[in-house]
């Protein structure tokens, strides 16, 4: 950073002298064990320092619904729930605790004061005002629904399956089961605590009463027969449900949760999707599961995966189970051993045994007619050591059980485009939902004087006018709705694409043309294209071999055929990007060689088609399409006045199912300030589903000093030698409750990693968390359209007292807009709240990729893409290439987490990722 301090890349010689009341922490050589210092006071979330003016004003309709709270002078009292069978052993199974506690207040209601109970269906559960101390232990007796347990129902079960007997037993009265219930007090929490919040002032407390009030809603929906997600609610309707292929459905259905905002309590509903496994038949889940035509095709391995612990009803006694696994041999070879009376003299001594199969047991002696079992694995319901089977044609799924694995594209996509709704009928639904909730009728609710308004909240927004852009040849223009074209414009700084080849893997299209039609539409824009080296064909047989199989050939001929290392490779690919080929293709381009490389899988090849391809490349190779005008003139408030650097932060993780998959941090940063415009990143890996970035500063690691000193180290390079005085985060992917440890742990790291720079060093912070995953929606007066780009809402339904505002910056074409919810955790800088809303706006414009205002802003977008795009070179791995090239710390400190190969240096200041 400093002259003295070494350049890029070379090794730093020693620190400053330390002065004599700092103890560094690079002297501790034991990353587990903090330095032994002082405790800092801890920093506290930022105040809103008051309200921005700019923009024209709109006025707008919130999906948050006023609650009123008649007094809060009463306590909630929060009891722990332990649940035990007879025999003392703890009850595991989910869904028993509602029916068990339900059970207990009907009961014991008079000994339990007759109380109203919110229960959370597993541990906790809160009464208004104290339960009687009488008796805090209970035996709760419950008809057990599902008493198929001892194959009562006919199903063949272990040793001593019932025989003739069967129908006849059926009838009897349901099997009962007793349950231990013991209720302890855990704490009291004050409904006052909630009056508090109001104010802005949270505590546990006020979290705790707020909790306590989403638990009365779950119940209330759960009572309903709902499934319930989180704080979501989904009801056991078919014009719910919408079908996504693959045996998976998307079913509709509501968020609802309590928030404290600026105008008080408010609930805050919106529509919400999950995915469910669509009911019926179970054979027909596993052929649409599998896409196969005939039961004979099941992968039977991946279809017990599939159907373990999910629940069915047999026929015909419609009789409910869960699924525990699937028979070793089909329906008429697994036998089980049958036990039958001999004499009818009632006194059950008489019994003789037999091996039968499954099938002769269902056909022969419960004359139920199989049509397509015989040859298919029966399913058990059983325990492991006493199965019991059943024909797999007389199973049926039950509605409503989540199905959690990872979607494909196709499934995605299809949910994506089935559970859009215009602004209106957004707000037709969620009117409707709220009506048929019918809250009012809660009796706990009611005894807490809660009641909830059925209108929408007024709030007034601010629409901010789009910043002015530069691109080609001088010019200026203004975006019309969040959009720009570049029809009969040049881009900003075009660069030159030459030294180039092109790669292709099977995908069929005339590539002669293609490239005669990229050249021409580079040259309208301003980017001279040369004419490409060659076009490398792979040949048709290594088409079915492994991804880096075919790489690695591709390679081959590339090297045997150029006279150099080509400086940018166009690669077409055989299907959409997703295709296997693409994260061995780019780890072997950026990692191994610095080549930079666009991918494409052209469909439809027009105009549009090969600008959007064109703005890409245009970016990878250094271009710039296009600039905010006040990048040339030194006026974005603050930023321009002193060297700022702007860094962008996501972590990215496996999909749902896949908990060993590494988790990937990216941090993208700007540079040459005091352009806002031009970004690289630095990326990775980190322990799976952590969500705190543990490589920021790595004090110890001699090659790898952690991703901030890679970032600052390009800033001062590429900023004419100028350290930033000013440092803004944007922190993409965190929940309220980890804003204290970005504010503590992340920041503090960074500082750290400045510190080890220079400790005379001591730069001014902004950190701002965006977050896209909240239910807070927006809704025009009296139109259909959704609210226009550049609305910005920092009242009404924003945190009483935190700084928070929400932006809907982008045009929203389809659905309804999704506004990104603003923290600002720290602001050192001293951004006037205007100004800084101003930044944000302005952010949403200098995303290279397209020629529209983006819904974040861009350098978290970066983040994202780099995150997602680097992840793809360890997709197709073997273990062998896992090993580091830098050290393998995780947060968990013991599980090594293979690391990524490190970017070659001719790309690794390159925005790669665009």
């Amino acid at each position: 950073m400093e002259p003295h301090n070494g350049v890029d890349g070379e090794d730093l010689p020693p620190p400053p002298p330390i002065p004599p009341n700092v103890v560094p922490t690079k002297a501790d050589s034991d990353r587990s064990s903090p330095p032994k210092k002082a405790a800092k006071p801890k920093r506290v979330q930022a105040q809103r320092p008051g309200v921005a003016r700019r923009g024209q004003q709109i006025p707008l309709y919130a999906n948050h619904f006023k609650v009123s709270v008649r007094s809060t002078d009463d306590y909630f009292y929060h009891y722990s729930v332990s649940l035990k069978y007879e025999d003392d052993r703890p009850v595991d199974g989910k869904g028993v605790g509602r029916r068990v506690i339900d059970k207990l207040r009907q009961t014991y209601d008079s000994e339990l004061g007759n109380k109203d109970f919110a229960y959370d269906g597993e541990k906790s559960l809160f009464t208004l005002g104290s339960l009687p101390h009488v008796n805090n232990e209970f035996t709760v007796v419950l008809e057990d629904i599902s008493s198929g347990r001892t194959a009562g129902n006919g199903s063949p079960g272990g040793n001593d399956s019932p025989g003739e007997s069967d129908r006849k037993r059926v009838r009897r009265p349901y099997q009962t089961k007793a349950f231990k219930v013991e209720l302890s007090f855990a704490a009291k929490i004050p409904m006052q605590s909630l009056a508090q919040a109001l104010k802005g002032y949270d505590s546990e407390n006020s979290q705790e009463a707020l909790r306590v009030l989403d638990i009365i809603l779950r119940q209330h929906s759960a009572k309903q027969g709902c499934l319930l997600v989180r704080q979501s609610f989904f009801h056991n309707n078919p014009s719910n449900f919408v079908d996504l292929g693959g045996g998976v459905m998307g079913c509709r259905g509501f968020h609802s949760s309590f928030r404290t905002t600026q105008s008080g309590l408010s609930l805050n509903i919106d529509v919400s999707t999950t995915m469910i496994v669509k009911p019926g038949p179970v054979i027909d889940f596993l052929l649409q599961n599998q896409n196969v035509n005939t039961p004979y095709q099941i992968d039977w391995a991946k279809a017990k995966r599939m159907l373990k612990n999910l629940r069915i009803k047999t026929s015909p006694q419609n009789t409910e189970y869960k699924i525990v696994g699937l028979s070793e041999l089909p329906c008429n070879e697994q036998t089980f051993v049958l036990k039958q009376r001999n004499g009818r003299d009632g006194n059950g001594e008489d019994f003789h045994t037999s091996e039968i199969t499954v099938y002769e047991y269902f056909v022969k002696h419960r004359n139920i007619e199989l049509r397509y079992s015989a040859d298919l694995p029966c399913i058990n319901v059983g325990k492991p050591k006493r199965p019991t089977y059943i024909p797999m044609e007389l199973c049926n799924l039950v509605s409503l059980q989540r199905y959690t694995k990872a979607l494909s594209n196709l499934q995605r996509a299809s949910l994506v485009e089935k559970s859009r709704q215009k602004p209106q009928e957004r707000m037709r639904v969620l009117n409707d939902a709220l009506k048929h909730s019918n809250y009012d009728s809660e009796p706990m609710l009611r005894a807490c004087g809660i009641s909830i308004a059925t209108s929408f909240t007024q709030v007034e927004g601010r629409v901010l006018p789009a910043p002015k852009l530069k691109v080609g040849n001088g010019e200026d223009f203004l975006p019309r709705n969040g959009r720009w074209n570049f029809n009969n414009k040049k881009l900003v700084q075009p660069s030159n694409v030459d030294r180039w080849a092109v790669v292709n893997f099977s995908a069929r299209c005339d590539i002669r043309s293609l490239v005669r039609d990229l050249i021409k539409c580079g040259d309208m824009k301003g980017i001279s294209i040369e004419q490409p080296f060659d076009v490398f064909e792979e040949s048709p047989q290594l088409r079915r071999a492994p991804p880096t199989a075919r790489v690695e050939d591709m390679f081959q001929q590339i090297k045997t055929k150029l006279p150099g290392a080509p400086r940018f490779l166009l690669c077409l690919l055989p299907e959409r990007k997703n295709c296997d080929v693409y994260g061995p293709w780019k780890r072997k381009c950026l990692a191994e060689f610095g080549i930079v490389t666009q991918c494409i899988a052209p469909t439809r090849v027009n105009d549009q088609y090969l600008t959007n391809v064109l703005l890409k490349i245009n970016a990878k190779l250094g271009g710039i399409n296009s600039l905010l005008h006040v990048e040339h003139t030194p006026a974005i408030p603050l930023v321009s006045k002193m060297p700022t650097i702007i860094l962008g932060m996501d972590v990215s993780h496996g999909q749902p199912g896949q908990s060993d998959v590494p988790s990937i941090a990216a941090v993208v940063s700007s540079r040459q300030w005091p352009l806002i415009s031009k970004y690289r990143a630095s990326v990775r890996t980190q322990s799976p589903k952590v969500e705190m970035i543990d490589s920021l500063f790595r004090p110890t690691e001699n090659d790898d000093q952690g991703i901030m000193r890679e970032l600052l180290v390009d800033f001062y390079t590429s900023s004419g030698k100028r350290k930033p005085d000013q440092i803004i985060i944007f922190r993409d992917g965190v929940s309220e409750s980890q804003f204290n440890q970005v504010l503590n742990i992340e920041l503090d790291q960074i500082i750290e990693a400045c510190k080890f720079l220079d400790e005379q060093w001591s730069p001014k912070f902004t950190l701002i968390v965006a977050q896209k995953n909240h239910h807070t929606k927006f809704f025009q007066h009296g139109s259909p359209d959704n609210v226009p780009p550049g609305t910005v809402v920092d009242s009404k339904v924003c945190h009483p007292r935190n700084y928070d505002f929400y932006m809907c910056s982008h045009a929203g074409m389809i659905g309804t807009t999704r506004p990104t919810h603003y923290h600002v955790l720290l602001d050192e800088i001293g951004f006037s709240p205007d100004d800084l809303q101003e930044l944000v706006h302005s952010l949403s414009y200098v995303y290279q990729r397209s020629t529209t205002a983006i819904s974040v802003v861009a350098p978290i977008c970066y983040a994202h893409l780099a995150a997602t795009q680097v992840g793809q070179f360890m997709k197709f791995d073997d273990s062998s290439e896992t090993s580091s090239s830098h050290g393998g710390h995780t947060s968990a400190g013991s599980i090594p987490v293979p690391e990524l190969p490190r970017l070659h240096e001719k790309v690794s200041n390159s925005m790669f990722f665009c």
